[in-house]
Protein backbone atom coordinates (compact mmCIF):
# COMPACT_ATOMS: atom_id res chain seq x y z
CA UNK A 1 0.00 0.00 0.00
CA UNK A 2 1.44 3.16 -1.07
CA UNK A 3 1.38 6.53 1.16
CA UNK A 4 -1.01 8.24 -0.93
CA UNK A 5 -3.52 4.95 -0.27
CA UNK A 6 -3.03 4.80 3.57
CA UNK A 7 -3.83 9.25 3.67
CA UNK A 8 -6.91 8.25 1.77
CA UNK A 9 -7.88 5.09 3.89
CA UNK A 10 -6.84 6.97 6.89
CA UNK A 11 -9.49 10.19 6.00
CA UNK A 12 -12.10 7.69 5.35
CA UNK A 13 -11.96 5.84 8.68
CA UNK A 14 -11.78 9.58 10.43
CA UNK A 15 -14.62 11.22 8.48
CA UNK A 16 -16.71 7.66 9.44
CA UNK A 17 -15.74 7.56 13.16
CA UNK A 18 -16.81 11.56 13.21
CA UNK A 19 -19.78 10.80 11.46
CA UNK A 20 -20.20 7.93 14.05
CA UNK A 21 -19.65 9.76 16.99
CA UNK A 22 -21.70 13.08 15.99
CA UNK A 23 -24.81 10.46 15.69
CA UNK A 24 -24.22 9.56 19.57
CA UNK A 25 -26.06 12.30 21.32
CA UNK A 26 -26.71 10.35 24.50
CA UNK A 27 -23.09 9.77 25.20
CA UNK A 28 -21.57 10.68 28.35
CA UNK A 29 -18.44 13.01 27.80
CA UNK A 30 -16.24 9.64 28.87
CA UNK A 31 -17.68 7.49 26.63
CA UNK A 32 -17.61 9.73 23.73
CA UNK A 33 -13.49 10.77 24.62
CA UNK A 34 -13.20 6.32 24.77
CA UNK A 35 -14.61 6.25 21.34
CA UNK A 36 -12.69 8.71 19.43
CA UNK A 37 -9.39 7.50 21.38
CA UNK A 38 -10.15 4.53 19.92
CA UNK A 39 -10.99 5.16 16.41
CA UNK A 40 -7.55 7.89 16.38
CA UNK A 41 -5.27 5.16 17.62
CA UNK A 42 -6.74 2.52 15.32
CA UNK A 43 -6.07 4.87 12.39
CA UNK A 44 -2.46 5.81 14.10
CA UNK A 45 -1.47 2.05 14.51
CA UNK A 46 -2.78 1.28 11.07
CA UNK A 47 -0.23 4.05 9.83
CA UNK A 48 2.63 3.52 11.70
CA UNK A 49 2.70 -0.32 11.08
CA UNK A 50 1.72 -0.39 7.51
CA UNK A 51 -1.23 -1.56 7.93
CA UNK A 52 -1.11 -4.24 10.27
CA UNK A 53 -3.71 -5.82 11.73
CA UNK A 54 -2.24 -6.41 14.84
CA UNK A 55 -0.74 -2.65 14.47
CA UNK A 56 -4.82 -1.47 14.00
CA UNK A 57 -6.17 -3.47 17.01
CA UNK A 58 -3.21 -2.58 19.14
CA UNK A 59 -3.61 1.42 18.60
CA UNK A 60 -6.90 1.19 18.94
CA UNK A 61 -7.14 -0.27 22.30
CA UNK A 62 -4.00 1.56 23.60
CA UNK A 63 -6.18 4.86 22.10
CA UNK A 64 -9.47 3.95 24.07
CA UNK A 65 -7.68 3.26 26.98
CA UNK A 66 -6.54 6.83 26.78
CA UNK A 67 -9.81 8.18 25.74
CA UNK A 68 -11.19 6.47 28.58
CA UNK A 69 -8.67 8.17 31.10
CA UNK A 70 -8.76 11.73 29.63
CA UNK A 71 -12.69 11.82 30.40
CA UNK A 72 -12.72 11.60 33.91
Amino acid sequence: MNTVSKRILSFMVLATDAISVSACSNMSKRDKNTAIGAALGAVGGAVLTGGSSIGTVGGGAIGGIIGHQVGK
